[in-house]
């Protein structure tokens, strides 16, 4: 099959099956320039303008460009310059954007942290990504100086919470966001040290092609891979996201609580406010009574979420006292619970026919995710009644394509195999990662390992992971990471990793190991070693056994570890 008339075929559906009201391409409020230019453009244009509101603490545009610029120039004063990365350990707060566009304004590398962290798995991201400084949370300090003397960092910048927490917050603020009474010797005072600093930051002639970010997403051979992304990747996606999914309009006011280190938290909460020039309320963690307090106060116009999250707020008992009429669109995330035609029917008694509640499709760290639409599908409940998992059309620009396993030859419309992507914001390697580059990566396409079939119509529907990826709370947990942290153990021989479904979680991990010979460790033992190298998503249940099933090449039978349940 000729891949031009397959894809030829495919433009022409596509087009056909465009919603009327969207445009055929993306808007960019200034054009196709670096993100950076979009905050200093918009603090000239709208400088009083709040770009966040964080519990009532308002962040203006000028104030982020200026406080940006200052950390810019502190970056440069502690002698990192363009290419040099600098770790983001922060859970959801203003600090975490001065970081990002401070960064991102000197050329320098902007490394996400999962604050969820353990000590392998820091010490894995801050040696593999190089990073030289990192930004933390003081409640972070003891773990953050337990490793640094074993990673390249050299500067530890702390905050705290308070620091942008207002005296009177407007929003509820959970209990766990507190300043912490640990010792902050060795570590340089973040905000302090921002305010004594000047704006003028060197210029490094930063272009939209250049490496900006290593977002680390896990893989199904060894430790999580740095994707490496530019800010044409960034404002690419904002463009798409802003025109089709959400229709962003000016005025609009997004309200965002999943984690902004996670790529989706990221395209919504960090780059999409500064890009759209609109307002986003922050908050540091879900809490059911701050999102419907901060929805009713600030006239939320767009959201999005877990779906069980989104369920917990429908079942509120204290929904009826709040004004959720403002929103206009909702968008879900299905891991444990999944979206459907009653719970949108439910979200719209409450919150008014005007808001649309639906699935933001198809996407991944590797290519910014957003790669997809279904924005336009919901008539007749189309979009949840189709074969599951319904991702709609791609964003323009982006082009999918479906292909054997095992050969990679095309398969016919309609024919299940793995989903193949080629799209403008494309990771352009895997830092340090050549082969798994090489495999993945091949003529601009990238092989996904994913299941899926594009129908007769056009749409993409996504099947399911060829790779062995669990979903523990909607975060994504691969069995090979565990293996591979599991095995830094002395006592531990051996491991494999498989997953068992669970009703409350979605799926748990569950790690069979075969321990060295006359090591004495009970589950338990290992279990609270776990623990304390793992983030708690990731602990999997312990069985040891004395030896593993395995095929006559020497691989480890899963399937019949999974009869052992």
């Amino acid at each position: 099959m000729q891949e031009e008339m397959y894809l030829e075929t495919l433009r022409t559906l596509w087009k056909q099956q465009w919603p009327n009201h969207l445009p055929s391409e993306p808007n960019y409020p200034f054009g196709e320039v670096p993100l950076t230019t979009y905050l200093q453009r918009w603090a000239e244009r709208q400088p009083d303008h709040p770009v966040l509101i964080y519990y009532g603490r308002e962040v203006s545009f000028r104030e982020l460009d200026d406080l940006s610029s200052r950390f810019s120039s502190c970056l440069a004063d502690l002698g990192l310059t363009k290419g040099d990365r600098v770790a983001v350990f922060l859970p959801n707060c203003p600090q975490f954007h001065i970081a990002f566009y401070g960064i991102l304004k000197l050329g320098c590398v902007h490394v996400p942290v999962n604050p969820m962290f353990k000590e392998l798995e820091l010490i894995y991201e801050l040696s593999d990504s190089g990073a030289r400084v990192i930004v933390t949370l003081d409640q972070f300090v003891p773990l953050v100086q337990s490793v640094v003397d074993q990673t390249p960092v050299h500067t530890v910048l702390v905050t705290r919470f308070s620091d942008f927490l207002p005296q009177n917050p407007t929003i509820p603020v959970h209990k766990t966001m507190t300043d912490a009474n640990v010792d902050l010797t060795g570590t340089v005072p973040f905000m302090e040290t921002l305010l004594l600093q000047k704006a003028d930051y060197p210029n490094m002639d930063v272009g939209l092609d250049d490496v900006v970010a290593f977002n680390y997403t896990g893989g199904t051979t060894g430790m999580p891979k740095g994707c490496e992304h530019t800010q044409r990747d960034m404002i690419y996606t904002a463009a798409t996201s802003a025109t089709y999914t959400i229709e962003s309009k000016p005025g609009d006011i997004s309200l965002i609580y999943v984690p902004i280190f996670w790529i989706a938290g990221e395209n919504s909460g960090l780059i999409a406010p500064v890009f759209t020039g609109n307002t986003c309320i922050l908050l540091t963690r879900w809490d059911a009574e701050a999102v419907l307090t901060a929805i009713d106060l600030y006239k939320v116009t767009n959201t999005g979420g877990v779906v069980d999250n989104l369920v917990e707020l429908m079942e509120h008992p204290r929904v009826p006292e709040y004004d959720l009429t403002s929103l206009k669109t909702v968008l879900a995330m299905s891991f444990i619970k999944k979206m459907n035609v009653s719970y949108r029917r439910r979200w719209q008694e409450i919150a008014g026919a005007q808001c649309v509640i639906r699935e933001g499709a198809y996407g991944m760290t590797e290519t910014h995710t957003m790669d997809t639409f279904t924005n336009g599908f919901q008539e007749n409940n189309m979009d949840l009644l189709s074969e599951p998992v319904f991702c709609g059309l791609p964003m323009p620009g982006t082009e999918f394509k479906i292909v054997d396993f095992a050969t990679r030859e095309l398969l016919p419309l309609g024919e299940k195999g793995e989903i193949v992507i080629r799209t403008p914001s494309l990771l352009k390697s895997y830092w340090n990662k050549p082969e798994a580059s090489q495999q993945s990566l091949q003529n601009g396409w990238f092989y996904t390992g994913d299941i899926g079939v594009l129908d007769e119509q056009g749409f993409l529907h996504f099947l399911g992971r060829k790779k062995e990826m669990l979903k523990v709370r909607g975060m994504s947990v691969f069995p090979s990471e565990i293996e591979t942290l599991l095995g830094r153990h002395p006592a531990i021989e051996g491991s494999a990793v498989v997953g068992r479904p669970d009703a409350e979680k979605g799926e748990v991990p569950v790690a069979f190991i075969k321990l060295c010979e006359g090591a004495l460790l009970s589950e338990a033992d290992l279990d609270a070693w776990c623990r304390q190298n793992m983030a708690t998503y990731k602990v999997p249940e312990i069985r040891i056994i004395s030896e593993f099933p395995l095929t006559t090449t020497g691989k480890v039978k899963k399937e019949e570890l999974k009869k052992l349940f």
